[in-house]
């Protein structure tokens, strides 16, 4: 039995490091895919990094966390292209803060139509709020400023 102290371990950093209960769609050295455990579409996928990013508010405008978040995307559209060729519509972003289910960074990579049709509410963006958060989006607020070359 743990501690009143101990800290709760991450759900995601378990899959990230022993896939062994959740079968893996991608894995590299920076992140993993899965399904989603409640999908809310055709196909609902989640990239993770490996390493622990509590959540889209911990993101600076880096290299390395533009490099990340860029590359999360690519494999989920190459999950999605792959897996629902048929798809019209394809969503990729975050929950943010408090909105977000767990706290670990992770893609939701939607193949539309939603299932149900209302699931696509936890979808929303909530403007200053919060809410979801395109992918592309997210890349645009922390792509690294460009050095000024005089």
């Amino acid at each position: 039995m743990a501690g009143a102290g101990a800290p709760t371990p991450c759900v995601f950093c378990e899959i990230a490091r022993n896939s062994a209960s959740t079968p893996l769609l991608h894995s590299d050295d920076k992140v993993v895919a899965f399904q989603d455990i409640k999908p809310s579409a055709f196909r609902h996928y989640l990239v993770i990094p490996v390493d622990h990013i509590s959540t889209v508010k911990d993101l600076q405008r880096r290299e390395e966390d533009y490099s990340l978040v860029s590359h999360m995307l690519n494999v989920g559209q190459t999950l999605l292209r792959r897996d629902a060729p048929q798809s019209c519509q394809y969503r990729f972003g975050f929950h943010q803060p408090p909105l977000n289910s767990v706290d670990h960074l992770h893609l939701h990579c939607l193949a539309l139509p939603f299932i149900p049709r209302w699931k696509h509410l936890k979808y929303l963006s909530l403007g200053p709020l919060g809410g979801f958060i395109e992918a592309e989006k997210l890349l645009k607020k922390i792509k690294p400023l460009s050095p000024i070359v005089s």
